[in-house]
């Protein structure tokens, strides 16, 4: 690991940018955009010229008074999915494309931080190595270097933040880019303190394979998806984690495709698994979590907001405007196509990880939009508990409903005062997309340490 330090640090100084670089990414008015008083930029980042694999970003300033708001880096799951098309433009970001033009979002996260949205891994969305074996067997290793890197060069071109209380977030398959990123800064810092890091926050994340892979069984019971009998075939004779585990190595057993086939027919297609209570016509930036569905790698939902996001997203004027550009692709897209990962790296637990950074004193919230049944609050909730007992962190704050004005926003409980669970009422897998003014709360709260509110 101090090798890997090592390596990172002279990639630090092996390329020098002049501060002023960043005027150069300065966005002056997207296609359709309405007038609004922040600033925006977008550009790329080269984090290895070897194979000249240069990643991709989007930044929103703060509405107001960026310079006294927290930075927050946003990445996506998948693996392979943008943070781009899918965090900024469909979930948390200042706009949201409806035919030709951009609508405010009026919940936007920049209203509380300035917010950094990265295409990552290479090969997401605008992201490109001119070498495309870069593209082959990239796993998590290769993405959490990356991803350091990249915040190593951003902060040279945006010096003026680098000094700003720095918290990441994401979802989904971010469980695991975010804390290994994490990790990497806090070791980085060892020997040169160069990152504020002051928290992470996760959404329905990937943290241990088995335990959120196989409270699925359970929220498709409760919540009528599935009878009785299937439900008992999908605990004993087969759960789901061997399944995909078996999937993802090319040896589904007779009976594992047994009981998925009939988990499936009763399930139906016509129900969105990560959004349990959504009709048919549904987002398909739920296909960030394709990876984690294998079932449904096949199948193209394309309806809603990725068509809006996909048109806008290919227009000449909008990438000349993004100072952005097409490489080895014909188009961009919400998943990547080209990239290979390491789908095994699924399996490798990263709560341990977040122990480890709560150890090292980073606060850590999970919070679960309660309609995802991809990845349920079950799974979550029995994670963080036992991570908490683990680490000897004593609920100071018990299991209580939260509000977002008069309504109930969800449920939580925190320990030590550093280990959060939320969930979020009525969200599906991408809560900031399906409880915009929840999430808002939720990461006003997070942002400020302050406990989630009570109704006064």
């Amino acid at each position: 690991m101090e090798t890997t330090v090592a390596l990172l640090l002279l990639c630090l100084f092996m390329v020098i940018i002049d501060s002023s670089v960043s005027h150069n990414d300065k966005i002056t008015m997207l296609p359709g955009q309405p007038q609004v008083g922040f600033q925006q930029f977008s550009g790329y980042v080269t984090v290895d010229e070897r194979k000249q694999k240069a990643l991709f970003y989007y930044f929103v300033e703060a509405e107001v008074d960026s310079a006294s708001k927290p930075l927050v880096l946003w990445l996506n799951g998948g693996p392979g999915c943008s943070s781009l098309g899918v965090g900024a433009l469909s979930e948390n970001g200042p706009f949201r494309p409806s035919g030709e033009v951009l609508v405010r979002n009026e919940y936007s996260w920049n209203r509380e931080a300035n917010m950094l949205y990265l295409e990552a891994p290479i090969g997401v969305g605008f992201s490109y190595s001119n070498d495309t074996s870069a593209y082959v067997a990239l796993g998590d290793k290769i993405t959490a270097r990356d991803n350091l890197v990249f915040l190593q060069q951003w902060f040279l071109k945006f010096p003026q933040f680098k000094h700003s209380d720095l918290f990441i977030t994401g979802e989904s398959y971010a469980g695991h880019y975010v804390p290994q990123l994490a990790e990497l800064m806090i070791q980085f810092n060892k020997n040169h303190k160069f990152f504020n890091l002051k928290g992470i926050a996760l959404g329905n994340p990937v943290l241990e394979f088995a335990t959120d892979f196989n409270s699925r069984a359970e929220y498709f019971w409760s919540h009528g998806l599935i009878s009785d009998s299937t439900y008992k075939m999908f605990t004993s004779s087969c759960n789901y984690s061997r399944y995909v585990s078996e999937y993802y190595r090319g040896s589904v057993s007779p009976v594992c495709s047994r009981v998925m086939n009939q988990v499936t027919r009763e399930t139906s297609r016509f129900v969105d698994k990560y959004d349990v209570t959504l009709d048919v016509c549904i987002s398909s930036v739920l296909s960030q979590s394709r990876v984690i569905t294998p079932q449904q790698v096949a199948e193209r939902i394309d309806v809603c907001v990725e068509d809006e996001t996909v048109n806008y997203l290919n227009r000449r004027d909008v990438q000349e405007a993004l100072h952005a550009r097409l490489v080895g692709v014909k188009k961009w897209e919400v998943c990547s196509n080209v990239l290979d990962y390491k789908l095994l790296d699924l399996e490798i637990p990263t709560i341990s990880i977040v122990g480890s950074l709560i150890k090292a004193g980073i606060p850590v919230l999970i919070y679960s939009g309660d309609q995802d049944s991809v990845i349920p609050l079950t799974g979550s909730r029995t994670l963080v508990h036992r991570l908490a007992r683990q680490l000897g962190l004593n609920a100071t704050i018990p299991y209580r409903v939260w509000f977002e004005g008069m309504q109930v926003g969800g449920w939580t409980q925190v320990y030590g005062n550093i280990l959060s669970f939320a969930t979020i009422r009525g969200a599906s897998h991408e809560a900031p997309f399906s409880q915009p003014e929840r999430s808002l709360v939720l990461f006003k709260a997070f942002l400020e340490s302050r406990p989630l509110p009570q109704l006064v």
